[in-house]
């Protein structure tokens, strides 16, 4: 069990903005205390940003764009691995630190690490192949299309992956020559701010700079900075609206990868117990704790109970516990808010006339007490209009219907505002193909979910965001195509 060794790993006692690669005071000198949500020890202290602070950091961050923006593909290639090689060689203290941050089992903290890592990597290949293109028009006429960079980028990031979300969002913009001014949430701000001690020893001063502090304040002197030519932001849909909004007032670019409702839908010739086991991964992982969870599980009428059965048991032997201990599949809640509103959907779904088929308390009593817990649930006789199935509840509850038939469950899967990710369960490829194309979403898994590799894009329709995350085609979303049109023809015009 880690948590005997936990100390070794110990955040520091306080941090401050990491900006222009120094670690800085804010200029107000209030500061923010994050705790341990398994247990409610406190952690750390960091600064609660102003939009001073934010502009000392975008001040930072635009004089070393002068510079980043000319180095070579190779070097900026060079130092994301360089970067990933550090982070590898320190992993197993990331690990530890994330899990005690935000409340998530050391077992998912280590994906985490490993994801995040990889991603470095990722970039550091594909940026050497993201070629500028030359075209001939016609024999006298050559077109030159060059990728630039955009210039200072402001990312806002989530409490539920920090790590993750730190290298979905720096890695292609510092890969594509741009610099960086992200915040990290005010609850979960640990590992971020550690990544950074490697940034300091890998990029010139200014590349990536760090600001704490909350949503309201620092955040919204991120998205108001007239010098922030690029936002990137992911979290709640209501939220991304005013992302949305602060950059369609200066005319710029933004990338949002929002809320979700997923559908995981089950049809009768599922391998039944590769299915039954990842209803329960694709709402129990990270406690429920993330946007794309299978929350509405659409089991076939055939199978359905039997199937709500069998993922009844599962849900009853999940270890709720320590996130340190190497045995728990399930942590804490990240935070006393987050523990309420998940209650306050539970009591809402009687209300709506559901039923709790399992779960539905906190849970309490010696190991819980201090921490945030709460048992994985599961409701039952719902309807798809109720608002547990429509609203992101975002914890380890999950709402499960029956359908008849194909076109049914496309229909009641489709009946939402989100559309960030689902999932079909079926060994036939057709139907497995048609309903994954059918389902308005941006990524659909085939018999697996939860997988989020590098080298694949994700994002949302709807309400579930504008742009996508990870892949090859973030480079052109971090880039600007500049067009230069040549012409050999020497002759004069001849118009006037």
């Amino acid at each position: 069990m880690l948590n005997k060794t936990a100390a070794t790993y110990a955040p520091d006692d306080s941090y401050g903005h990491f900006i222009d690669n120094q670690w800085v005071d804010g200029e107000s000198g209030e500061t923010i205390e994050s705790i341990n949500p398994a247990n409610g020890a406190y952690l750390t202290r960091t600064p609660n940003g102003t939009a001073a602070d934010v502009d000392r950091a975008v001040q930072a961050a635009a004089r070393a764009f002068q510079t980043w923006r000319k180095t070579s593909v190779t070097d900026r290639a060079n130092a994301l691995l360089k970067i990933a090689d550090l982070f590898e060689a320190d992993a197993e203290r990331f690990v530890v630190l994330e899990s005690m941050d935000v409340g998530k089992p050391v077992r998912e903290a280590r994906l985490d690490v490993s994801l995040a890592i990889d991603h470095f990597r990722y970039f550091a290949g594909v940026i050497r192949s993201h070629s500028d293109e030359v075209a001939m028009i016609d024999e006298q006429t050559m077109s030159l299309t060059i990728n630039e960079p955009i210039g200072v980028v402001g990312q806002v990031i989530p409490w539920n992956f920090p790590l993750l979300m730190a290298a979905w969002k720096i890695a292609p913009a510092i890969a594509t020559g741009n610099t960086v001014v992200i915040k990290p949430s005010e609850m979960t701000p640990v590992t971020i701010l550690e990544l950074a001690k490697i940034f300091a020893q890998v990029l010139p001063a200014g590349v990536v700079n760090i600001v704490s502090g909350t949503g309201a304040v620092a955040g919204q002197a991120i998205l108001d900075h007239p010098q922030v030519a690029k936002l990137a932001f992911t979290g709640s849909t209501r939220v991304g609206g005013i992302v949305a909004e602060a950059a369609a007032k200066k005319l710029i670019p933004a990338t949002l990868e929002l809320g979700g409702k997923s559908a995981n839908i089950v049809f009768p010739d599922a391998n039944w117990d590769r299915a039954v086991e990842a209803a329960a991964l694709g709402i129990l992982w990270n406690q429920g704790e993330v946007c794309e969870s299978g929350a509405r599980l659409f089991v076939h009428e055939s199978i359905y109970d039997r199937f709500v059965d069998e993922l009844k048991e599962r849900f009853e032997k999940v270890r709720v516990g320590d996130p340190l201990d190497e045995n728990t599949q399930m942590g804490a809640q990240v935070s006393q808010t987050q523990t309420d509103r998940i209650m306050g959907y539970i009591k809402l779904a009687t209300e709506e006339g559901a039923r709790i088929l399992t779960g539905g308390n906190r849970l309490t009593g010696s190991g819980y007490d201090a921490g945030f817990f709460i048992q994985p649930t599961i409701i039952v006789d719902v309807r798809n209009d109720m608002r547990v199935a429509q609203e992101e509840i975002f914890g380890p509850v999950v709402v499960v219907l029956p359908f008849k038939d194909e076109d049914e469950v496309i229909a009641q899967a489709n009946a939402s505002d989100y559309g960030l990710a689902g999932g079909v369960w079926t060994q036939d490829i057709n139907r497995a193909i048609r309903v994954a194309r059918a389902v308005e979403t941006g990524r659909m898994w085939v018999n697996t979910y939860h997988e989020l590799p590098a080298h694949a894009p994700f994002g949302g329709y709807k309400k579930s965001g504008i742009g996508r995350e990870t892949h090859k085609s973030m480079l052109d979303a971090y880039s600007q195509k500049k067009n230069i049109i040549v012409s050999l023809n020497e002759a004069p015009f001849g118009l006037y």
